[in-house]
């Protein structure tokens, strides 16, 4: 008969509801800044700033929890509360208002016009408000003798700013449009004939980024912001104060304990999938049930969190010295060195596996399946990937002992390498996608293991969350 620690229960029942909150949010941060309309550099931008607001938040979350060690349950449930509610608050910003000249359908117009008709353009219509909105620019040749090129401007005249101007229709082109030309490039039109066919390309170089002046992307950036630092230093706190839990005579149970957390991450992360998937049909979905499975799993988790009973730990004086001593040792910065590392690569796959996944499906017919796609991808990734591996961690580590810890994360690096070789470009089914990244898993949490138990071996008891904070 299997024995149940009912001491550690608590601590089980908080990482599975924790990252059973976490599933149908953390995943999708990039797709859904993509269906905002953020193009993949700027949210590389993004995510290459808040590794650095993580370094501050972490250590400072870390030294307060230690220093006031007797409030640690109620810095802890508020850490909880304020991300559920920076996540939540998606659930409230608006969507992109779309260009009135879409460029999904094609980039490319056969233009037809009458030279009479042809103008100057006001200064109205080059505002970066109408080129954000109603207005947008093109390269346009025409085959003649001297194969003139000029830089057109058309404007949707279904738009306010258009009726306001008085703006008509005076080409004849995909959708109903005005068309002008800036003076230094009305001086080459002069020679047109009556009716003159040209070929516009709507170049991307040409066309306005107004992704900064739109106020849906600054809320997004903030709550993404908000949130993902909430998540990060509540998960470092979790791990130090599983161990503070385990003692350390018993950190090797580590794995059991975290693994309950994998099992929910997956499990909801499907749910979500699912629940996405048929509240919205089409193509661009809605993530409300996504938001609500996260909220519902964060009530419980508040709950889980109320009933752990925390061990009282001694207090320092001095504790910045104390980690500042720490991380001068030398195992522990090659130890640091190495989470580095480790987290550069799993930043690959958080935050842009989806992406590709994303222009996978579009590319063959499935995003109106993508949601359930991606929610059977993390379930994969977790419940078969990762959850061997939780259980079996502690007697892989007792094994091979902390030595071999190096060997394992360059292990990593180069399955991961070849990983990101494979060109998932011939893949005819989006479904396909399901297989390939579990591929790496257990290796990234053989190391993720490996970098927790490591951490609170070389940290001192007293400091737990203060170095943990410091590596995670």
């Amino acid at each position: 008969m299997v024995k149940v620690n009912r001491h550690l229960l608590p601590i089980k029942a908080h990482y599975f509801f924790f990252m059973a909150a976490m599933g149908p949010i953390l995943p999708q941060l990039s797709v859904y800044g993509k269906q905002l309309g953020v193009s993949p550099d700027v949210m590389g931008y993004i995510t290459s700033v808040l590794p650095i607001m993580y370094v501050i938040a972490k250590p400072i979350v870390g030294y307060i929890a230690d220093y006031f060690s007797h409030f640690r349950k109620f810095i802890f449930s508020l850490l909880i509360l304020l991300m559920t509610l920076s996540y939540a608050a998606f659930y409230f910003v608006p969507p992109a208002a779309p260009h009135a000249i879409n460029l999904d359908v094609t980039d490319v117009w056969n233009v037809s016009f009458v030279a009479a008709d042809l103008a100057n353009c006001s200064s109205e219509i080059l505002t970066p408000t109408a080129l954000c909105s109603t207005t947008r620019p093109a390269h346009c040749s025409i085959s003649t003798a001297n194969n003139t090129d000029f830089v057109a401007y058309f404007t949707a005249t279904v738009t306010a700013t258009a009726q306001q101007l008085n703006l008509t229709s005076n080409v004849w082109a995909p959708i109903e449009a005005y068309m002008c030309v800036t003076p230094a490039d009305f001086n080459n039109t002069n020679d047109f004939s009556n009716t003159v066919n040209v070929t516009c390309q709507f170049a991307p170089e040409l066309q306005t980024d107004c992704i900064y002046g739109n106020p849906t992307f600054w809320l997004f950036v903030v709550f993404m912001c908000l949130g993902t630092i909430g998540f990060n230093v509540v998960n470092s706190i979790s791990d130090a104060i599983c161990f503070d839990m385990l003692g350390e005579s018993e950190e090797g149970k580590y794995g059991a304990q975290r693994v309950w957390g994998t099992i929910g991450f997956g499990a909801t992360a499907l749910l979500a999938g699912i629940a996405v998937n048929l509240w919205t049909a089409d193509a661009l979905k809605s993530f409300t049930p996504a938001l609500i499975v996260m909220m519902i799993f964060s009530g419980f988790d508040l709950l889980s969190v109320s009933k752990l009973k925390l061990p009282k730990l001694s207090s320092s004086e001095s504790i910045f010295k104390d980690v500042w001593k720490l991380v001068s040792h030398p195992a522990i910065a090659v130890f640091l060195v190495f989470a580095t590392i480790a987290g550069i690569i799993d930043s690959f796959i958080i935050y842009f596996m989806f992406w590709h996944l994303e222009e996978v499906a579009a590319e063959t017919g499935f995003m109106s399946q993508i949601k359930l796609i991606e929610g059977c991808v993390v379930a994969a990734e977790c419940l078969a990937g990762e959850v061997p591996f939780f259980f079996y961690s502690g007697k892989i580590i007792k094994k091979t002992r902390l030595r071999t810890l190096y060997d394992h994360v360059l292990l990593l690096l180069r399955h991961a390498s070849r990983a990101n070789r494979l060109d998932t470009k011939p893949l005819v089914l989006g479904w396909c996608g399901i297989v390939l990244p579990g591929q790496h898993l257990c290796f990234v949490l053989h190391v993720y293991c490996s970098l927790c138990v490591s951490g609170s071996a070389t940290g001192h008891f007293r400091h737990r969350t203060g170095s943990n904070g410091w590596h995670g």
